[in-house]
This record gives structure tokens, sequence and C-alpha cells, in this order.
């Protein structure tokens, strides 16, 4: 088997190429003048391929289905680990699309009998459903409360931002020993909101914020904020896809974040938490 990593995840598909012991093919990726996307594979495929590409940009959607082109009639086990437009799962207004769904419709037809797809804290698991071959969604929770553990928190909480979100909060707490609760939103005025857990006191505790993605980081620098001013000493963010677009690490930081802890779906500064064995794990489970 050949380990094939897209654009966007040549670290973790090296890391799971050498935890599987199989070869990292050679891809050359480039961009032409008028934007369009170009993907080579130099290296020799047999009958079975591990495609590794997460997809939080258009192009990177390209460039997996050029993967997928290359990789036509093998039997291929498809890993993203982070899928962008998971978020877009549902129609809200008459004429929108569901996004998700057109996404992995334009992914079946390069997927052949055997072939498998591996999501990673998926946002919605409802998105699986539209994949024809086997899918499986991959939990990195108990990854993050193992990281978290080495920290040696102060009587920690860990807490989700959310109601929706509350299960992996649950889940890493238990990793934990620790306490869980979620945010309550009280709406103070037309213009002004507060933020506090809804049952458990976080003053002179250590407080851990876990959600399965971080986007423009508003929201938890507000949380953050509030939390200190509650009497947190510390607070972290566990986040398993670090999407951070624009300054988000700034505002987190500058409200008063001790660290973000991220796995490495998402290439980023702070994806000190590999996903790498997970997935071999995983792979190899199903090649048994």
């Amino acid at each position: 088997m050949v380990v094939i990593g897209g654009p966007s995840s040549q670290l973790l598909a090296g890391r799971v190429a050498a935890i599987l012991g199989e070869e990292l093919a050679m891809a050359d990726y480039k961009v032409f003048p008028d934007g369009e996307a170009y993907s080579q594979v130099a290296t020799a495929l047999g009958d079975e391929v591990t495609v590794i590409q997460s997809t939080p940009t258009d192009r990177d959607i390209i460039c997996l289905m050029q993967l997928l082109d290359i990789c036509q009639g093998k039997k291929i086990s498809l890993v993203i680990p982070y899928f962008g437009y998971a978020r877009q799962d549902k129609i809200f207004k008459p004429g929108e699309p569901m996004t998700a769904r057109a996404v992995a419709h334009a992914l079946n037809p390069f997927l052949c009998e055997g072939s498998r797809v591996y999501t990673i804290n998926i946002h919605a698991r409802s998105v699986l459903d539209h994949f024809k071959p086997l899918s499986q969604n991959l939990d990195a929770t108990p990854l993050l409360s193992q990281a978290l553990a080495r920290m040696n928190l102060m009587k920690p909480v860990v807490i989700s931002p959310d109601k929706g979100a509350v299960h992996m909060a649950q889940e890493a707490a238990k990793g934990l020993g620790a306490e869980c609760d979620y945010l309550q939103k009280t709406r103070l005025s037309g213009t002004e909101v507060s933020m506090a857990p809804k049952e458990i006191d976080v003053s002179g505790r250590d407080v851990v914020i876990v959600d399965d993605m971080i986007a423009t980081g508003g929201t938890m620098a507000t949380a953050i904020s509030m939390l200190k001013a509650q009497g947190a000493v510390m607070v972290f963010l566990a986040t398993v896809h670090p999407v951070l677009t624009g300054n988000a690490l700034l505002k987190l930081y500058r409200s008063g974040v001790e660290a973000v802890v991220a796995t490495d779906t998402l290439d980023k500064g702070v994806s000190t938490v590999s996903v790498a064995s997970m997935i071999a794990q995983a792979i190899r489970a199903n090649r048994a």
C-alpha cells in the first residue's frame, strides 16, 4: 500500500505512513497562473492506496478530487481529517444547497467497491450518510484528554461552549477525572450577553473549554475573558480542528487563554497532538 498526502495533510500523511511502515508517495502540487490547481503523483501505485487530505479550502477539495482521479479503480482508504463544509449539512432556506452532501456526492464516483472513508470528529455525522462506501468517524477527544492530563491542572473543570457540544466535553472530562459543564448564555441587553457555566463555580480552578473546531475565535475569546473575570485561574482551549482564520490566535491570547491544544488534522503552530496513530490503527483494523 502507498500513502498519498494531499497538499494540506503532508505532515500527517508522513506520520501515518511511518507508523504503518508503508511507502509515502512523492507528489507534486502547484497552482497555475490562472488559479487552477495541479497535482501529480510520481510514485508507482499498487491496487491499494491511502489518500489523506483535509479540505479547509475549495482548492483542497479540487486537489482531493485530482488525487482520487489518479487512483481510480484502486481500493482506496480515503482519510479526510478535517471535512470542510460539514457545517453546511442542512437546508435552512429555499434555494440553498446542502453543500456537505454535494461534496460527498462529488467524491463518490472515484471510490470503488472495497474503499472506505474516514473522518475525524466531523461537525455533523449525518454527512457520512452521503458516502456510498463504508464510512467511519474517528474520535480524537481521548488524545486531547491525554495531552491535557500531562499539564497537572488544578481542580480542573471541562466546559463545552454550548449544550449541543457537551458530549465531547464529557468524554474529555472522563479522561481527566474532572467535572463537566457547559456555558449558558444570558442576554443582559440588546447588545450585551453574559456567559457562565450553568452549574459549576470556576473560581480558583483551571478551566478547559473543549470544542470540535475553533474558526474565528470570537466567541471563545469572549468566553475566556468572562471565565477569568469569574475567578478561573487558568483557561485552556482544546480543539480537534484548529481552523483559526485571520487573527483568531491573537484574539484568544489577548483574552487571556493559557494555551491552545489542538490536533494535526490541520497543520498549525498549535497542532501538538497527532492523530496519526489513531488513523493508522483504524486502517490496520479494516485491512485485517
